[in-house]
């Protein structure tokens, strides 16, 4: 009886591993088909959208016009992290992360379709807006619930560890959707890819959703709220419950993202367009140091994640945030020579920053709201986050490069968002509201 007990409780922690490596994975590739979403249209807007749907605009004017779409999705983050994290809290994390999934993998495909100015005349942006709405609207739920399951399927002290799995979805999207764009504008003339290449990546995002589909569909529910259902003790209006008995950790929680976000935006989306455009430097060249950078993000990640379980979130966030804060000025520095090899160092430590700031997040945030209203406080902190930091950051760059003809005045503004997220950080509480 003894070694048939003992039996069963090996089994049970062996099923319990494959389970919580299961939602780890699905973790994982959910979020990089989600922001490959994502991350293909930031390319876009840098490289083509101007000219395809503001091309009675001037350059610098059509370029503003598109990363205006851009921040659009933004705006309406905070309206997904409400929705899906109410429905998160009340009817469960799983059933969010395949809706969220289906509606960004439905409106990025439906970009790939759409007729440009030229075809359609004003209805081309309008659509174009519309569809960038949806994306922020899927975006706003999906980290929340990646994040989550993650996290609430982890084992005791490696909290951050698996819920890095959620945040590597980021660069890997990023790393995924540079390099479809670097094939297609390799393999097409110029002309071909504004004429039609574009709608590739887009389109490629149906073959994407359905796999990340039957991926997700094979995760348990977390094991969390599970118990909350059992209870019976849900929130009935968790985002009034979270605003309510946790203002404080929802505002330094979103504070603590604006400079990740924003400065991540900086990097990715407009720095492409001023490489390209300003510099002069070719887009081949531009989507390279993009890759590079994401590859490192994307490690220090990790490691980030793994080191907040051994000394703290705050620590690590500590260190990442002074990071940002010191190297805005000698980034544009560096970019401006035009250098490969100097714009490579540039982006290479931008993301060592990136990657301390942003690895131990799902834990952090997770960790700073009680299960009840976890999912609502976690997608609406980090929601506002990206909308004060990322949402405008490629249009507020490209505004003061333009307006003063420096990148300095860039630099500045990534040092300032910086600070403000640095002083968040250190309005972190010391130790987690709760460990539930």
């Amino acid at each position: 009886m003894i070694d048939g007990g003992e039996d069963g409780m090996a089994e049970q922690v062996l099923v319990r591993g494959e389970q919580v490596r299961r939602v780890a994975v699905a973790s994982a590739i959910g979020t990089t088909i989600e922001w490959y979403d994502y991350f293909i249209y930031s390319t876009a807007t840098a490289l083509v959208f101007n000219k395809l749907f503001f091309p009675s605009l001037s350059p610098a004017s059509g370029t503003l016009a598109a990363f205006a779409t851009l921040g659009v999705g933004f705006v309406a983050r905070p309206l997904g992290g409400i929705v899906w994290g109410h429905f998160g809290d009340r009817v469960g994390r799983k059933a969010m992360l395949v809706a969220s999934l289906v509606l960004m993998g439905l409106a990025t495909a439906a970009v790939g379709v759409l007729p440009t100015f030229a075809q359609a005349g004003v209805l081309a942006p309008v659509l174009l807006v519309v569809l960038r709405v949806l994306q922020g609207i899927s975006a706003g739920g999906e980290w929340g619930g990646a994040a989550l399951m993650a996290v609430e399927h982890a084992p005791a002290g490696r909290r951050g560890r698996y819920g890095s799995f959620s945040q590597i979805g980021v660069p890997a999207g990023l790393i995924i959707a540079q390099l479809v764009f670097f094939a297609v504008t390799s393999s097409l003339s110029p002309e071909d890819f504004r004429s039609w290449g574009w709608r590739v990546p887009f389109l490629v995002s149906l073959v994407l959703v359905v796999v990340g589909l039957v991926i997700r569909l094979r995760v348990a529910e977390s094991p969390v709220f599970a118990r909350l259902r059992e209870t019976g003790e849900r929130s009935r209006v968790p985002i009034a419950d979270v605003l309510r008995r946790r203002p404080r950790e929802v505002t330094v929680a979103a504070l603590s993202f604006i400079a990740n976000t924003a400065l991540g935006y900086v990097f990715f989306a407009y720095l492409l367009s001023y490489g390209t455009s300003v510099l002069k430097l070719s887009n081949t060249t531009m989507l390279v140091e993009i890759i590079v950078g994401s590859v490192v993000w994307l490690v220090s990640i990790i490691a980030g994640a793994i080191w907040s379980d051994r000394v703290g979130r705050k620590r690590v966030y500590l260190v990442g945030s002074v990071l940002l804060v010191v190297w805005s000025i000698p980034f544009f520095l560096l970019v401006d020579t035009r250098q490969p090899w100097l714009l490579g160092v540039a982006v290479v430590v931008l993301n060592l920053g990136l990657g301390a700031t942003y690895g131990p997040q799902s834990a952090l945030f997770a960790e700073l709201f009680e299960p009840r209203y976890r999912y609502s406080g976690a997608s609406f902190a980090y929601a506002v986050g990206a909308v004060l930091g990322g949402g405008f950051a490629p249009l507020i760059a490209t505004a003061l490069q333009t307006s003063t003809g420096t990148s300095l005045s860039v630099s500045l503004y990534m040092v300032a968002v910086a600070l403000i997220s640095l002083g968040a950080v250190i309005a972190f509480p010391r130790s987690p509201v709760t460990t539930g």
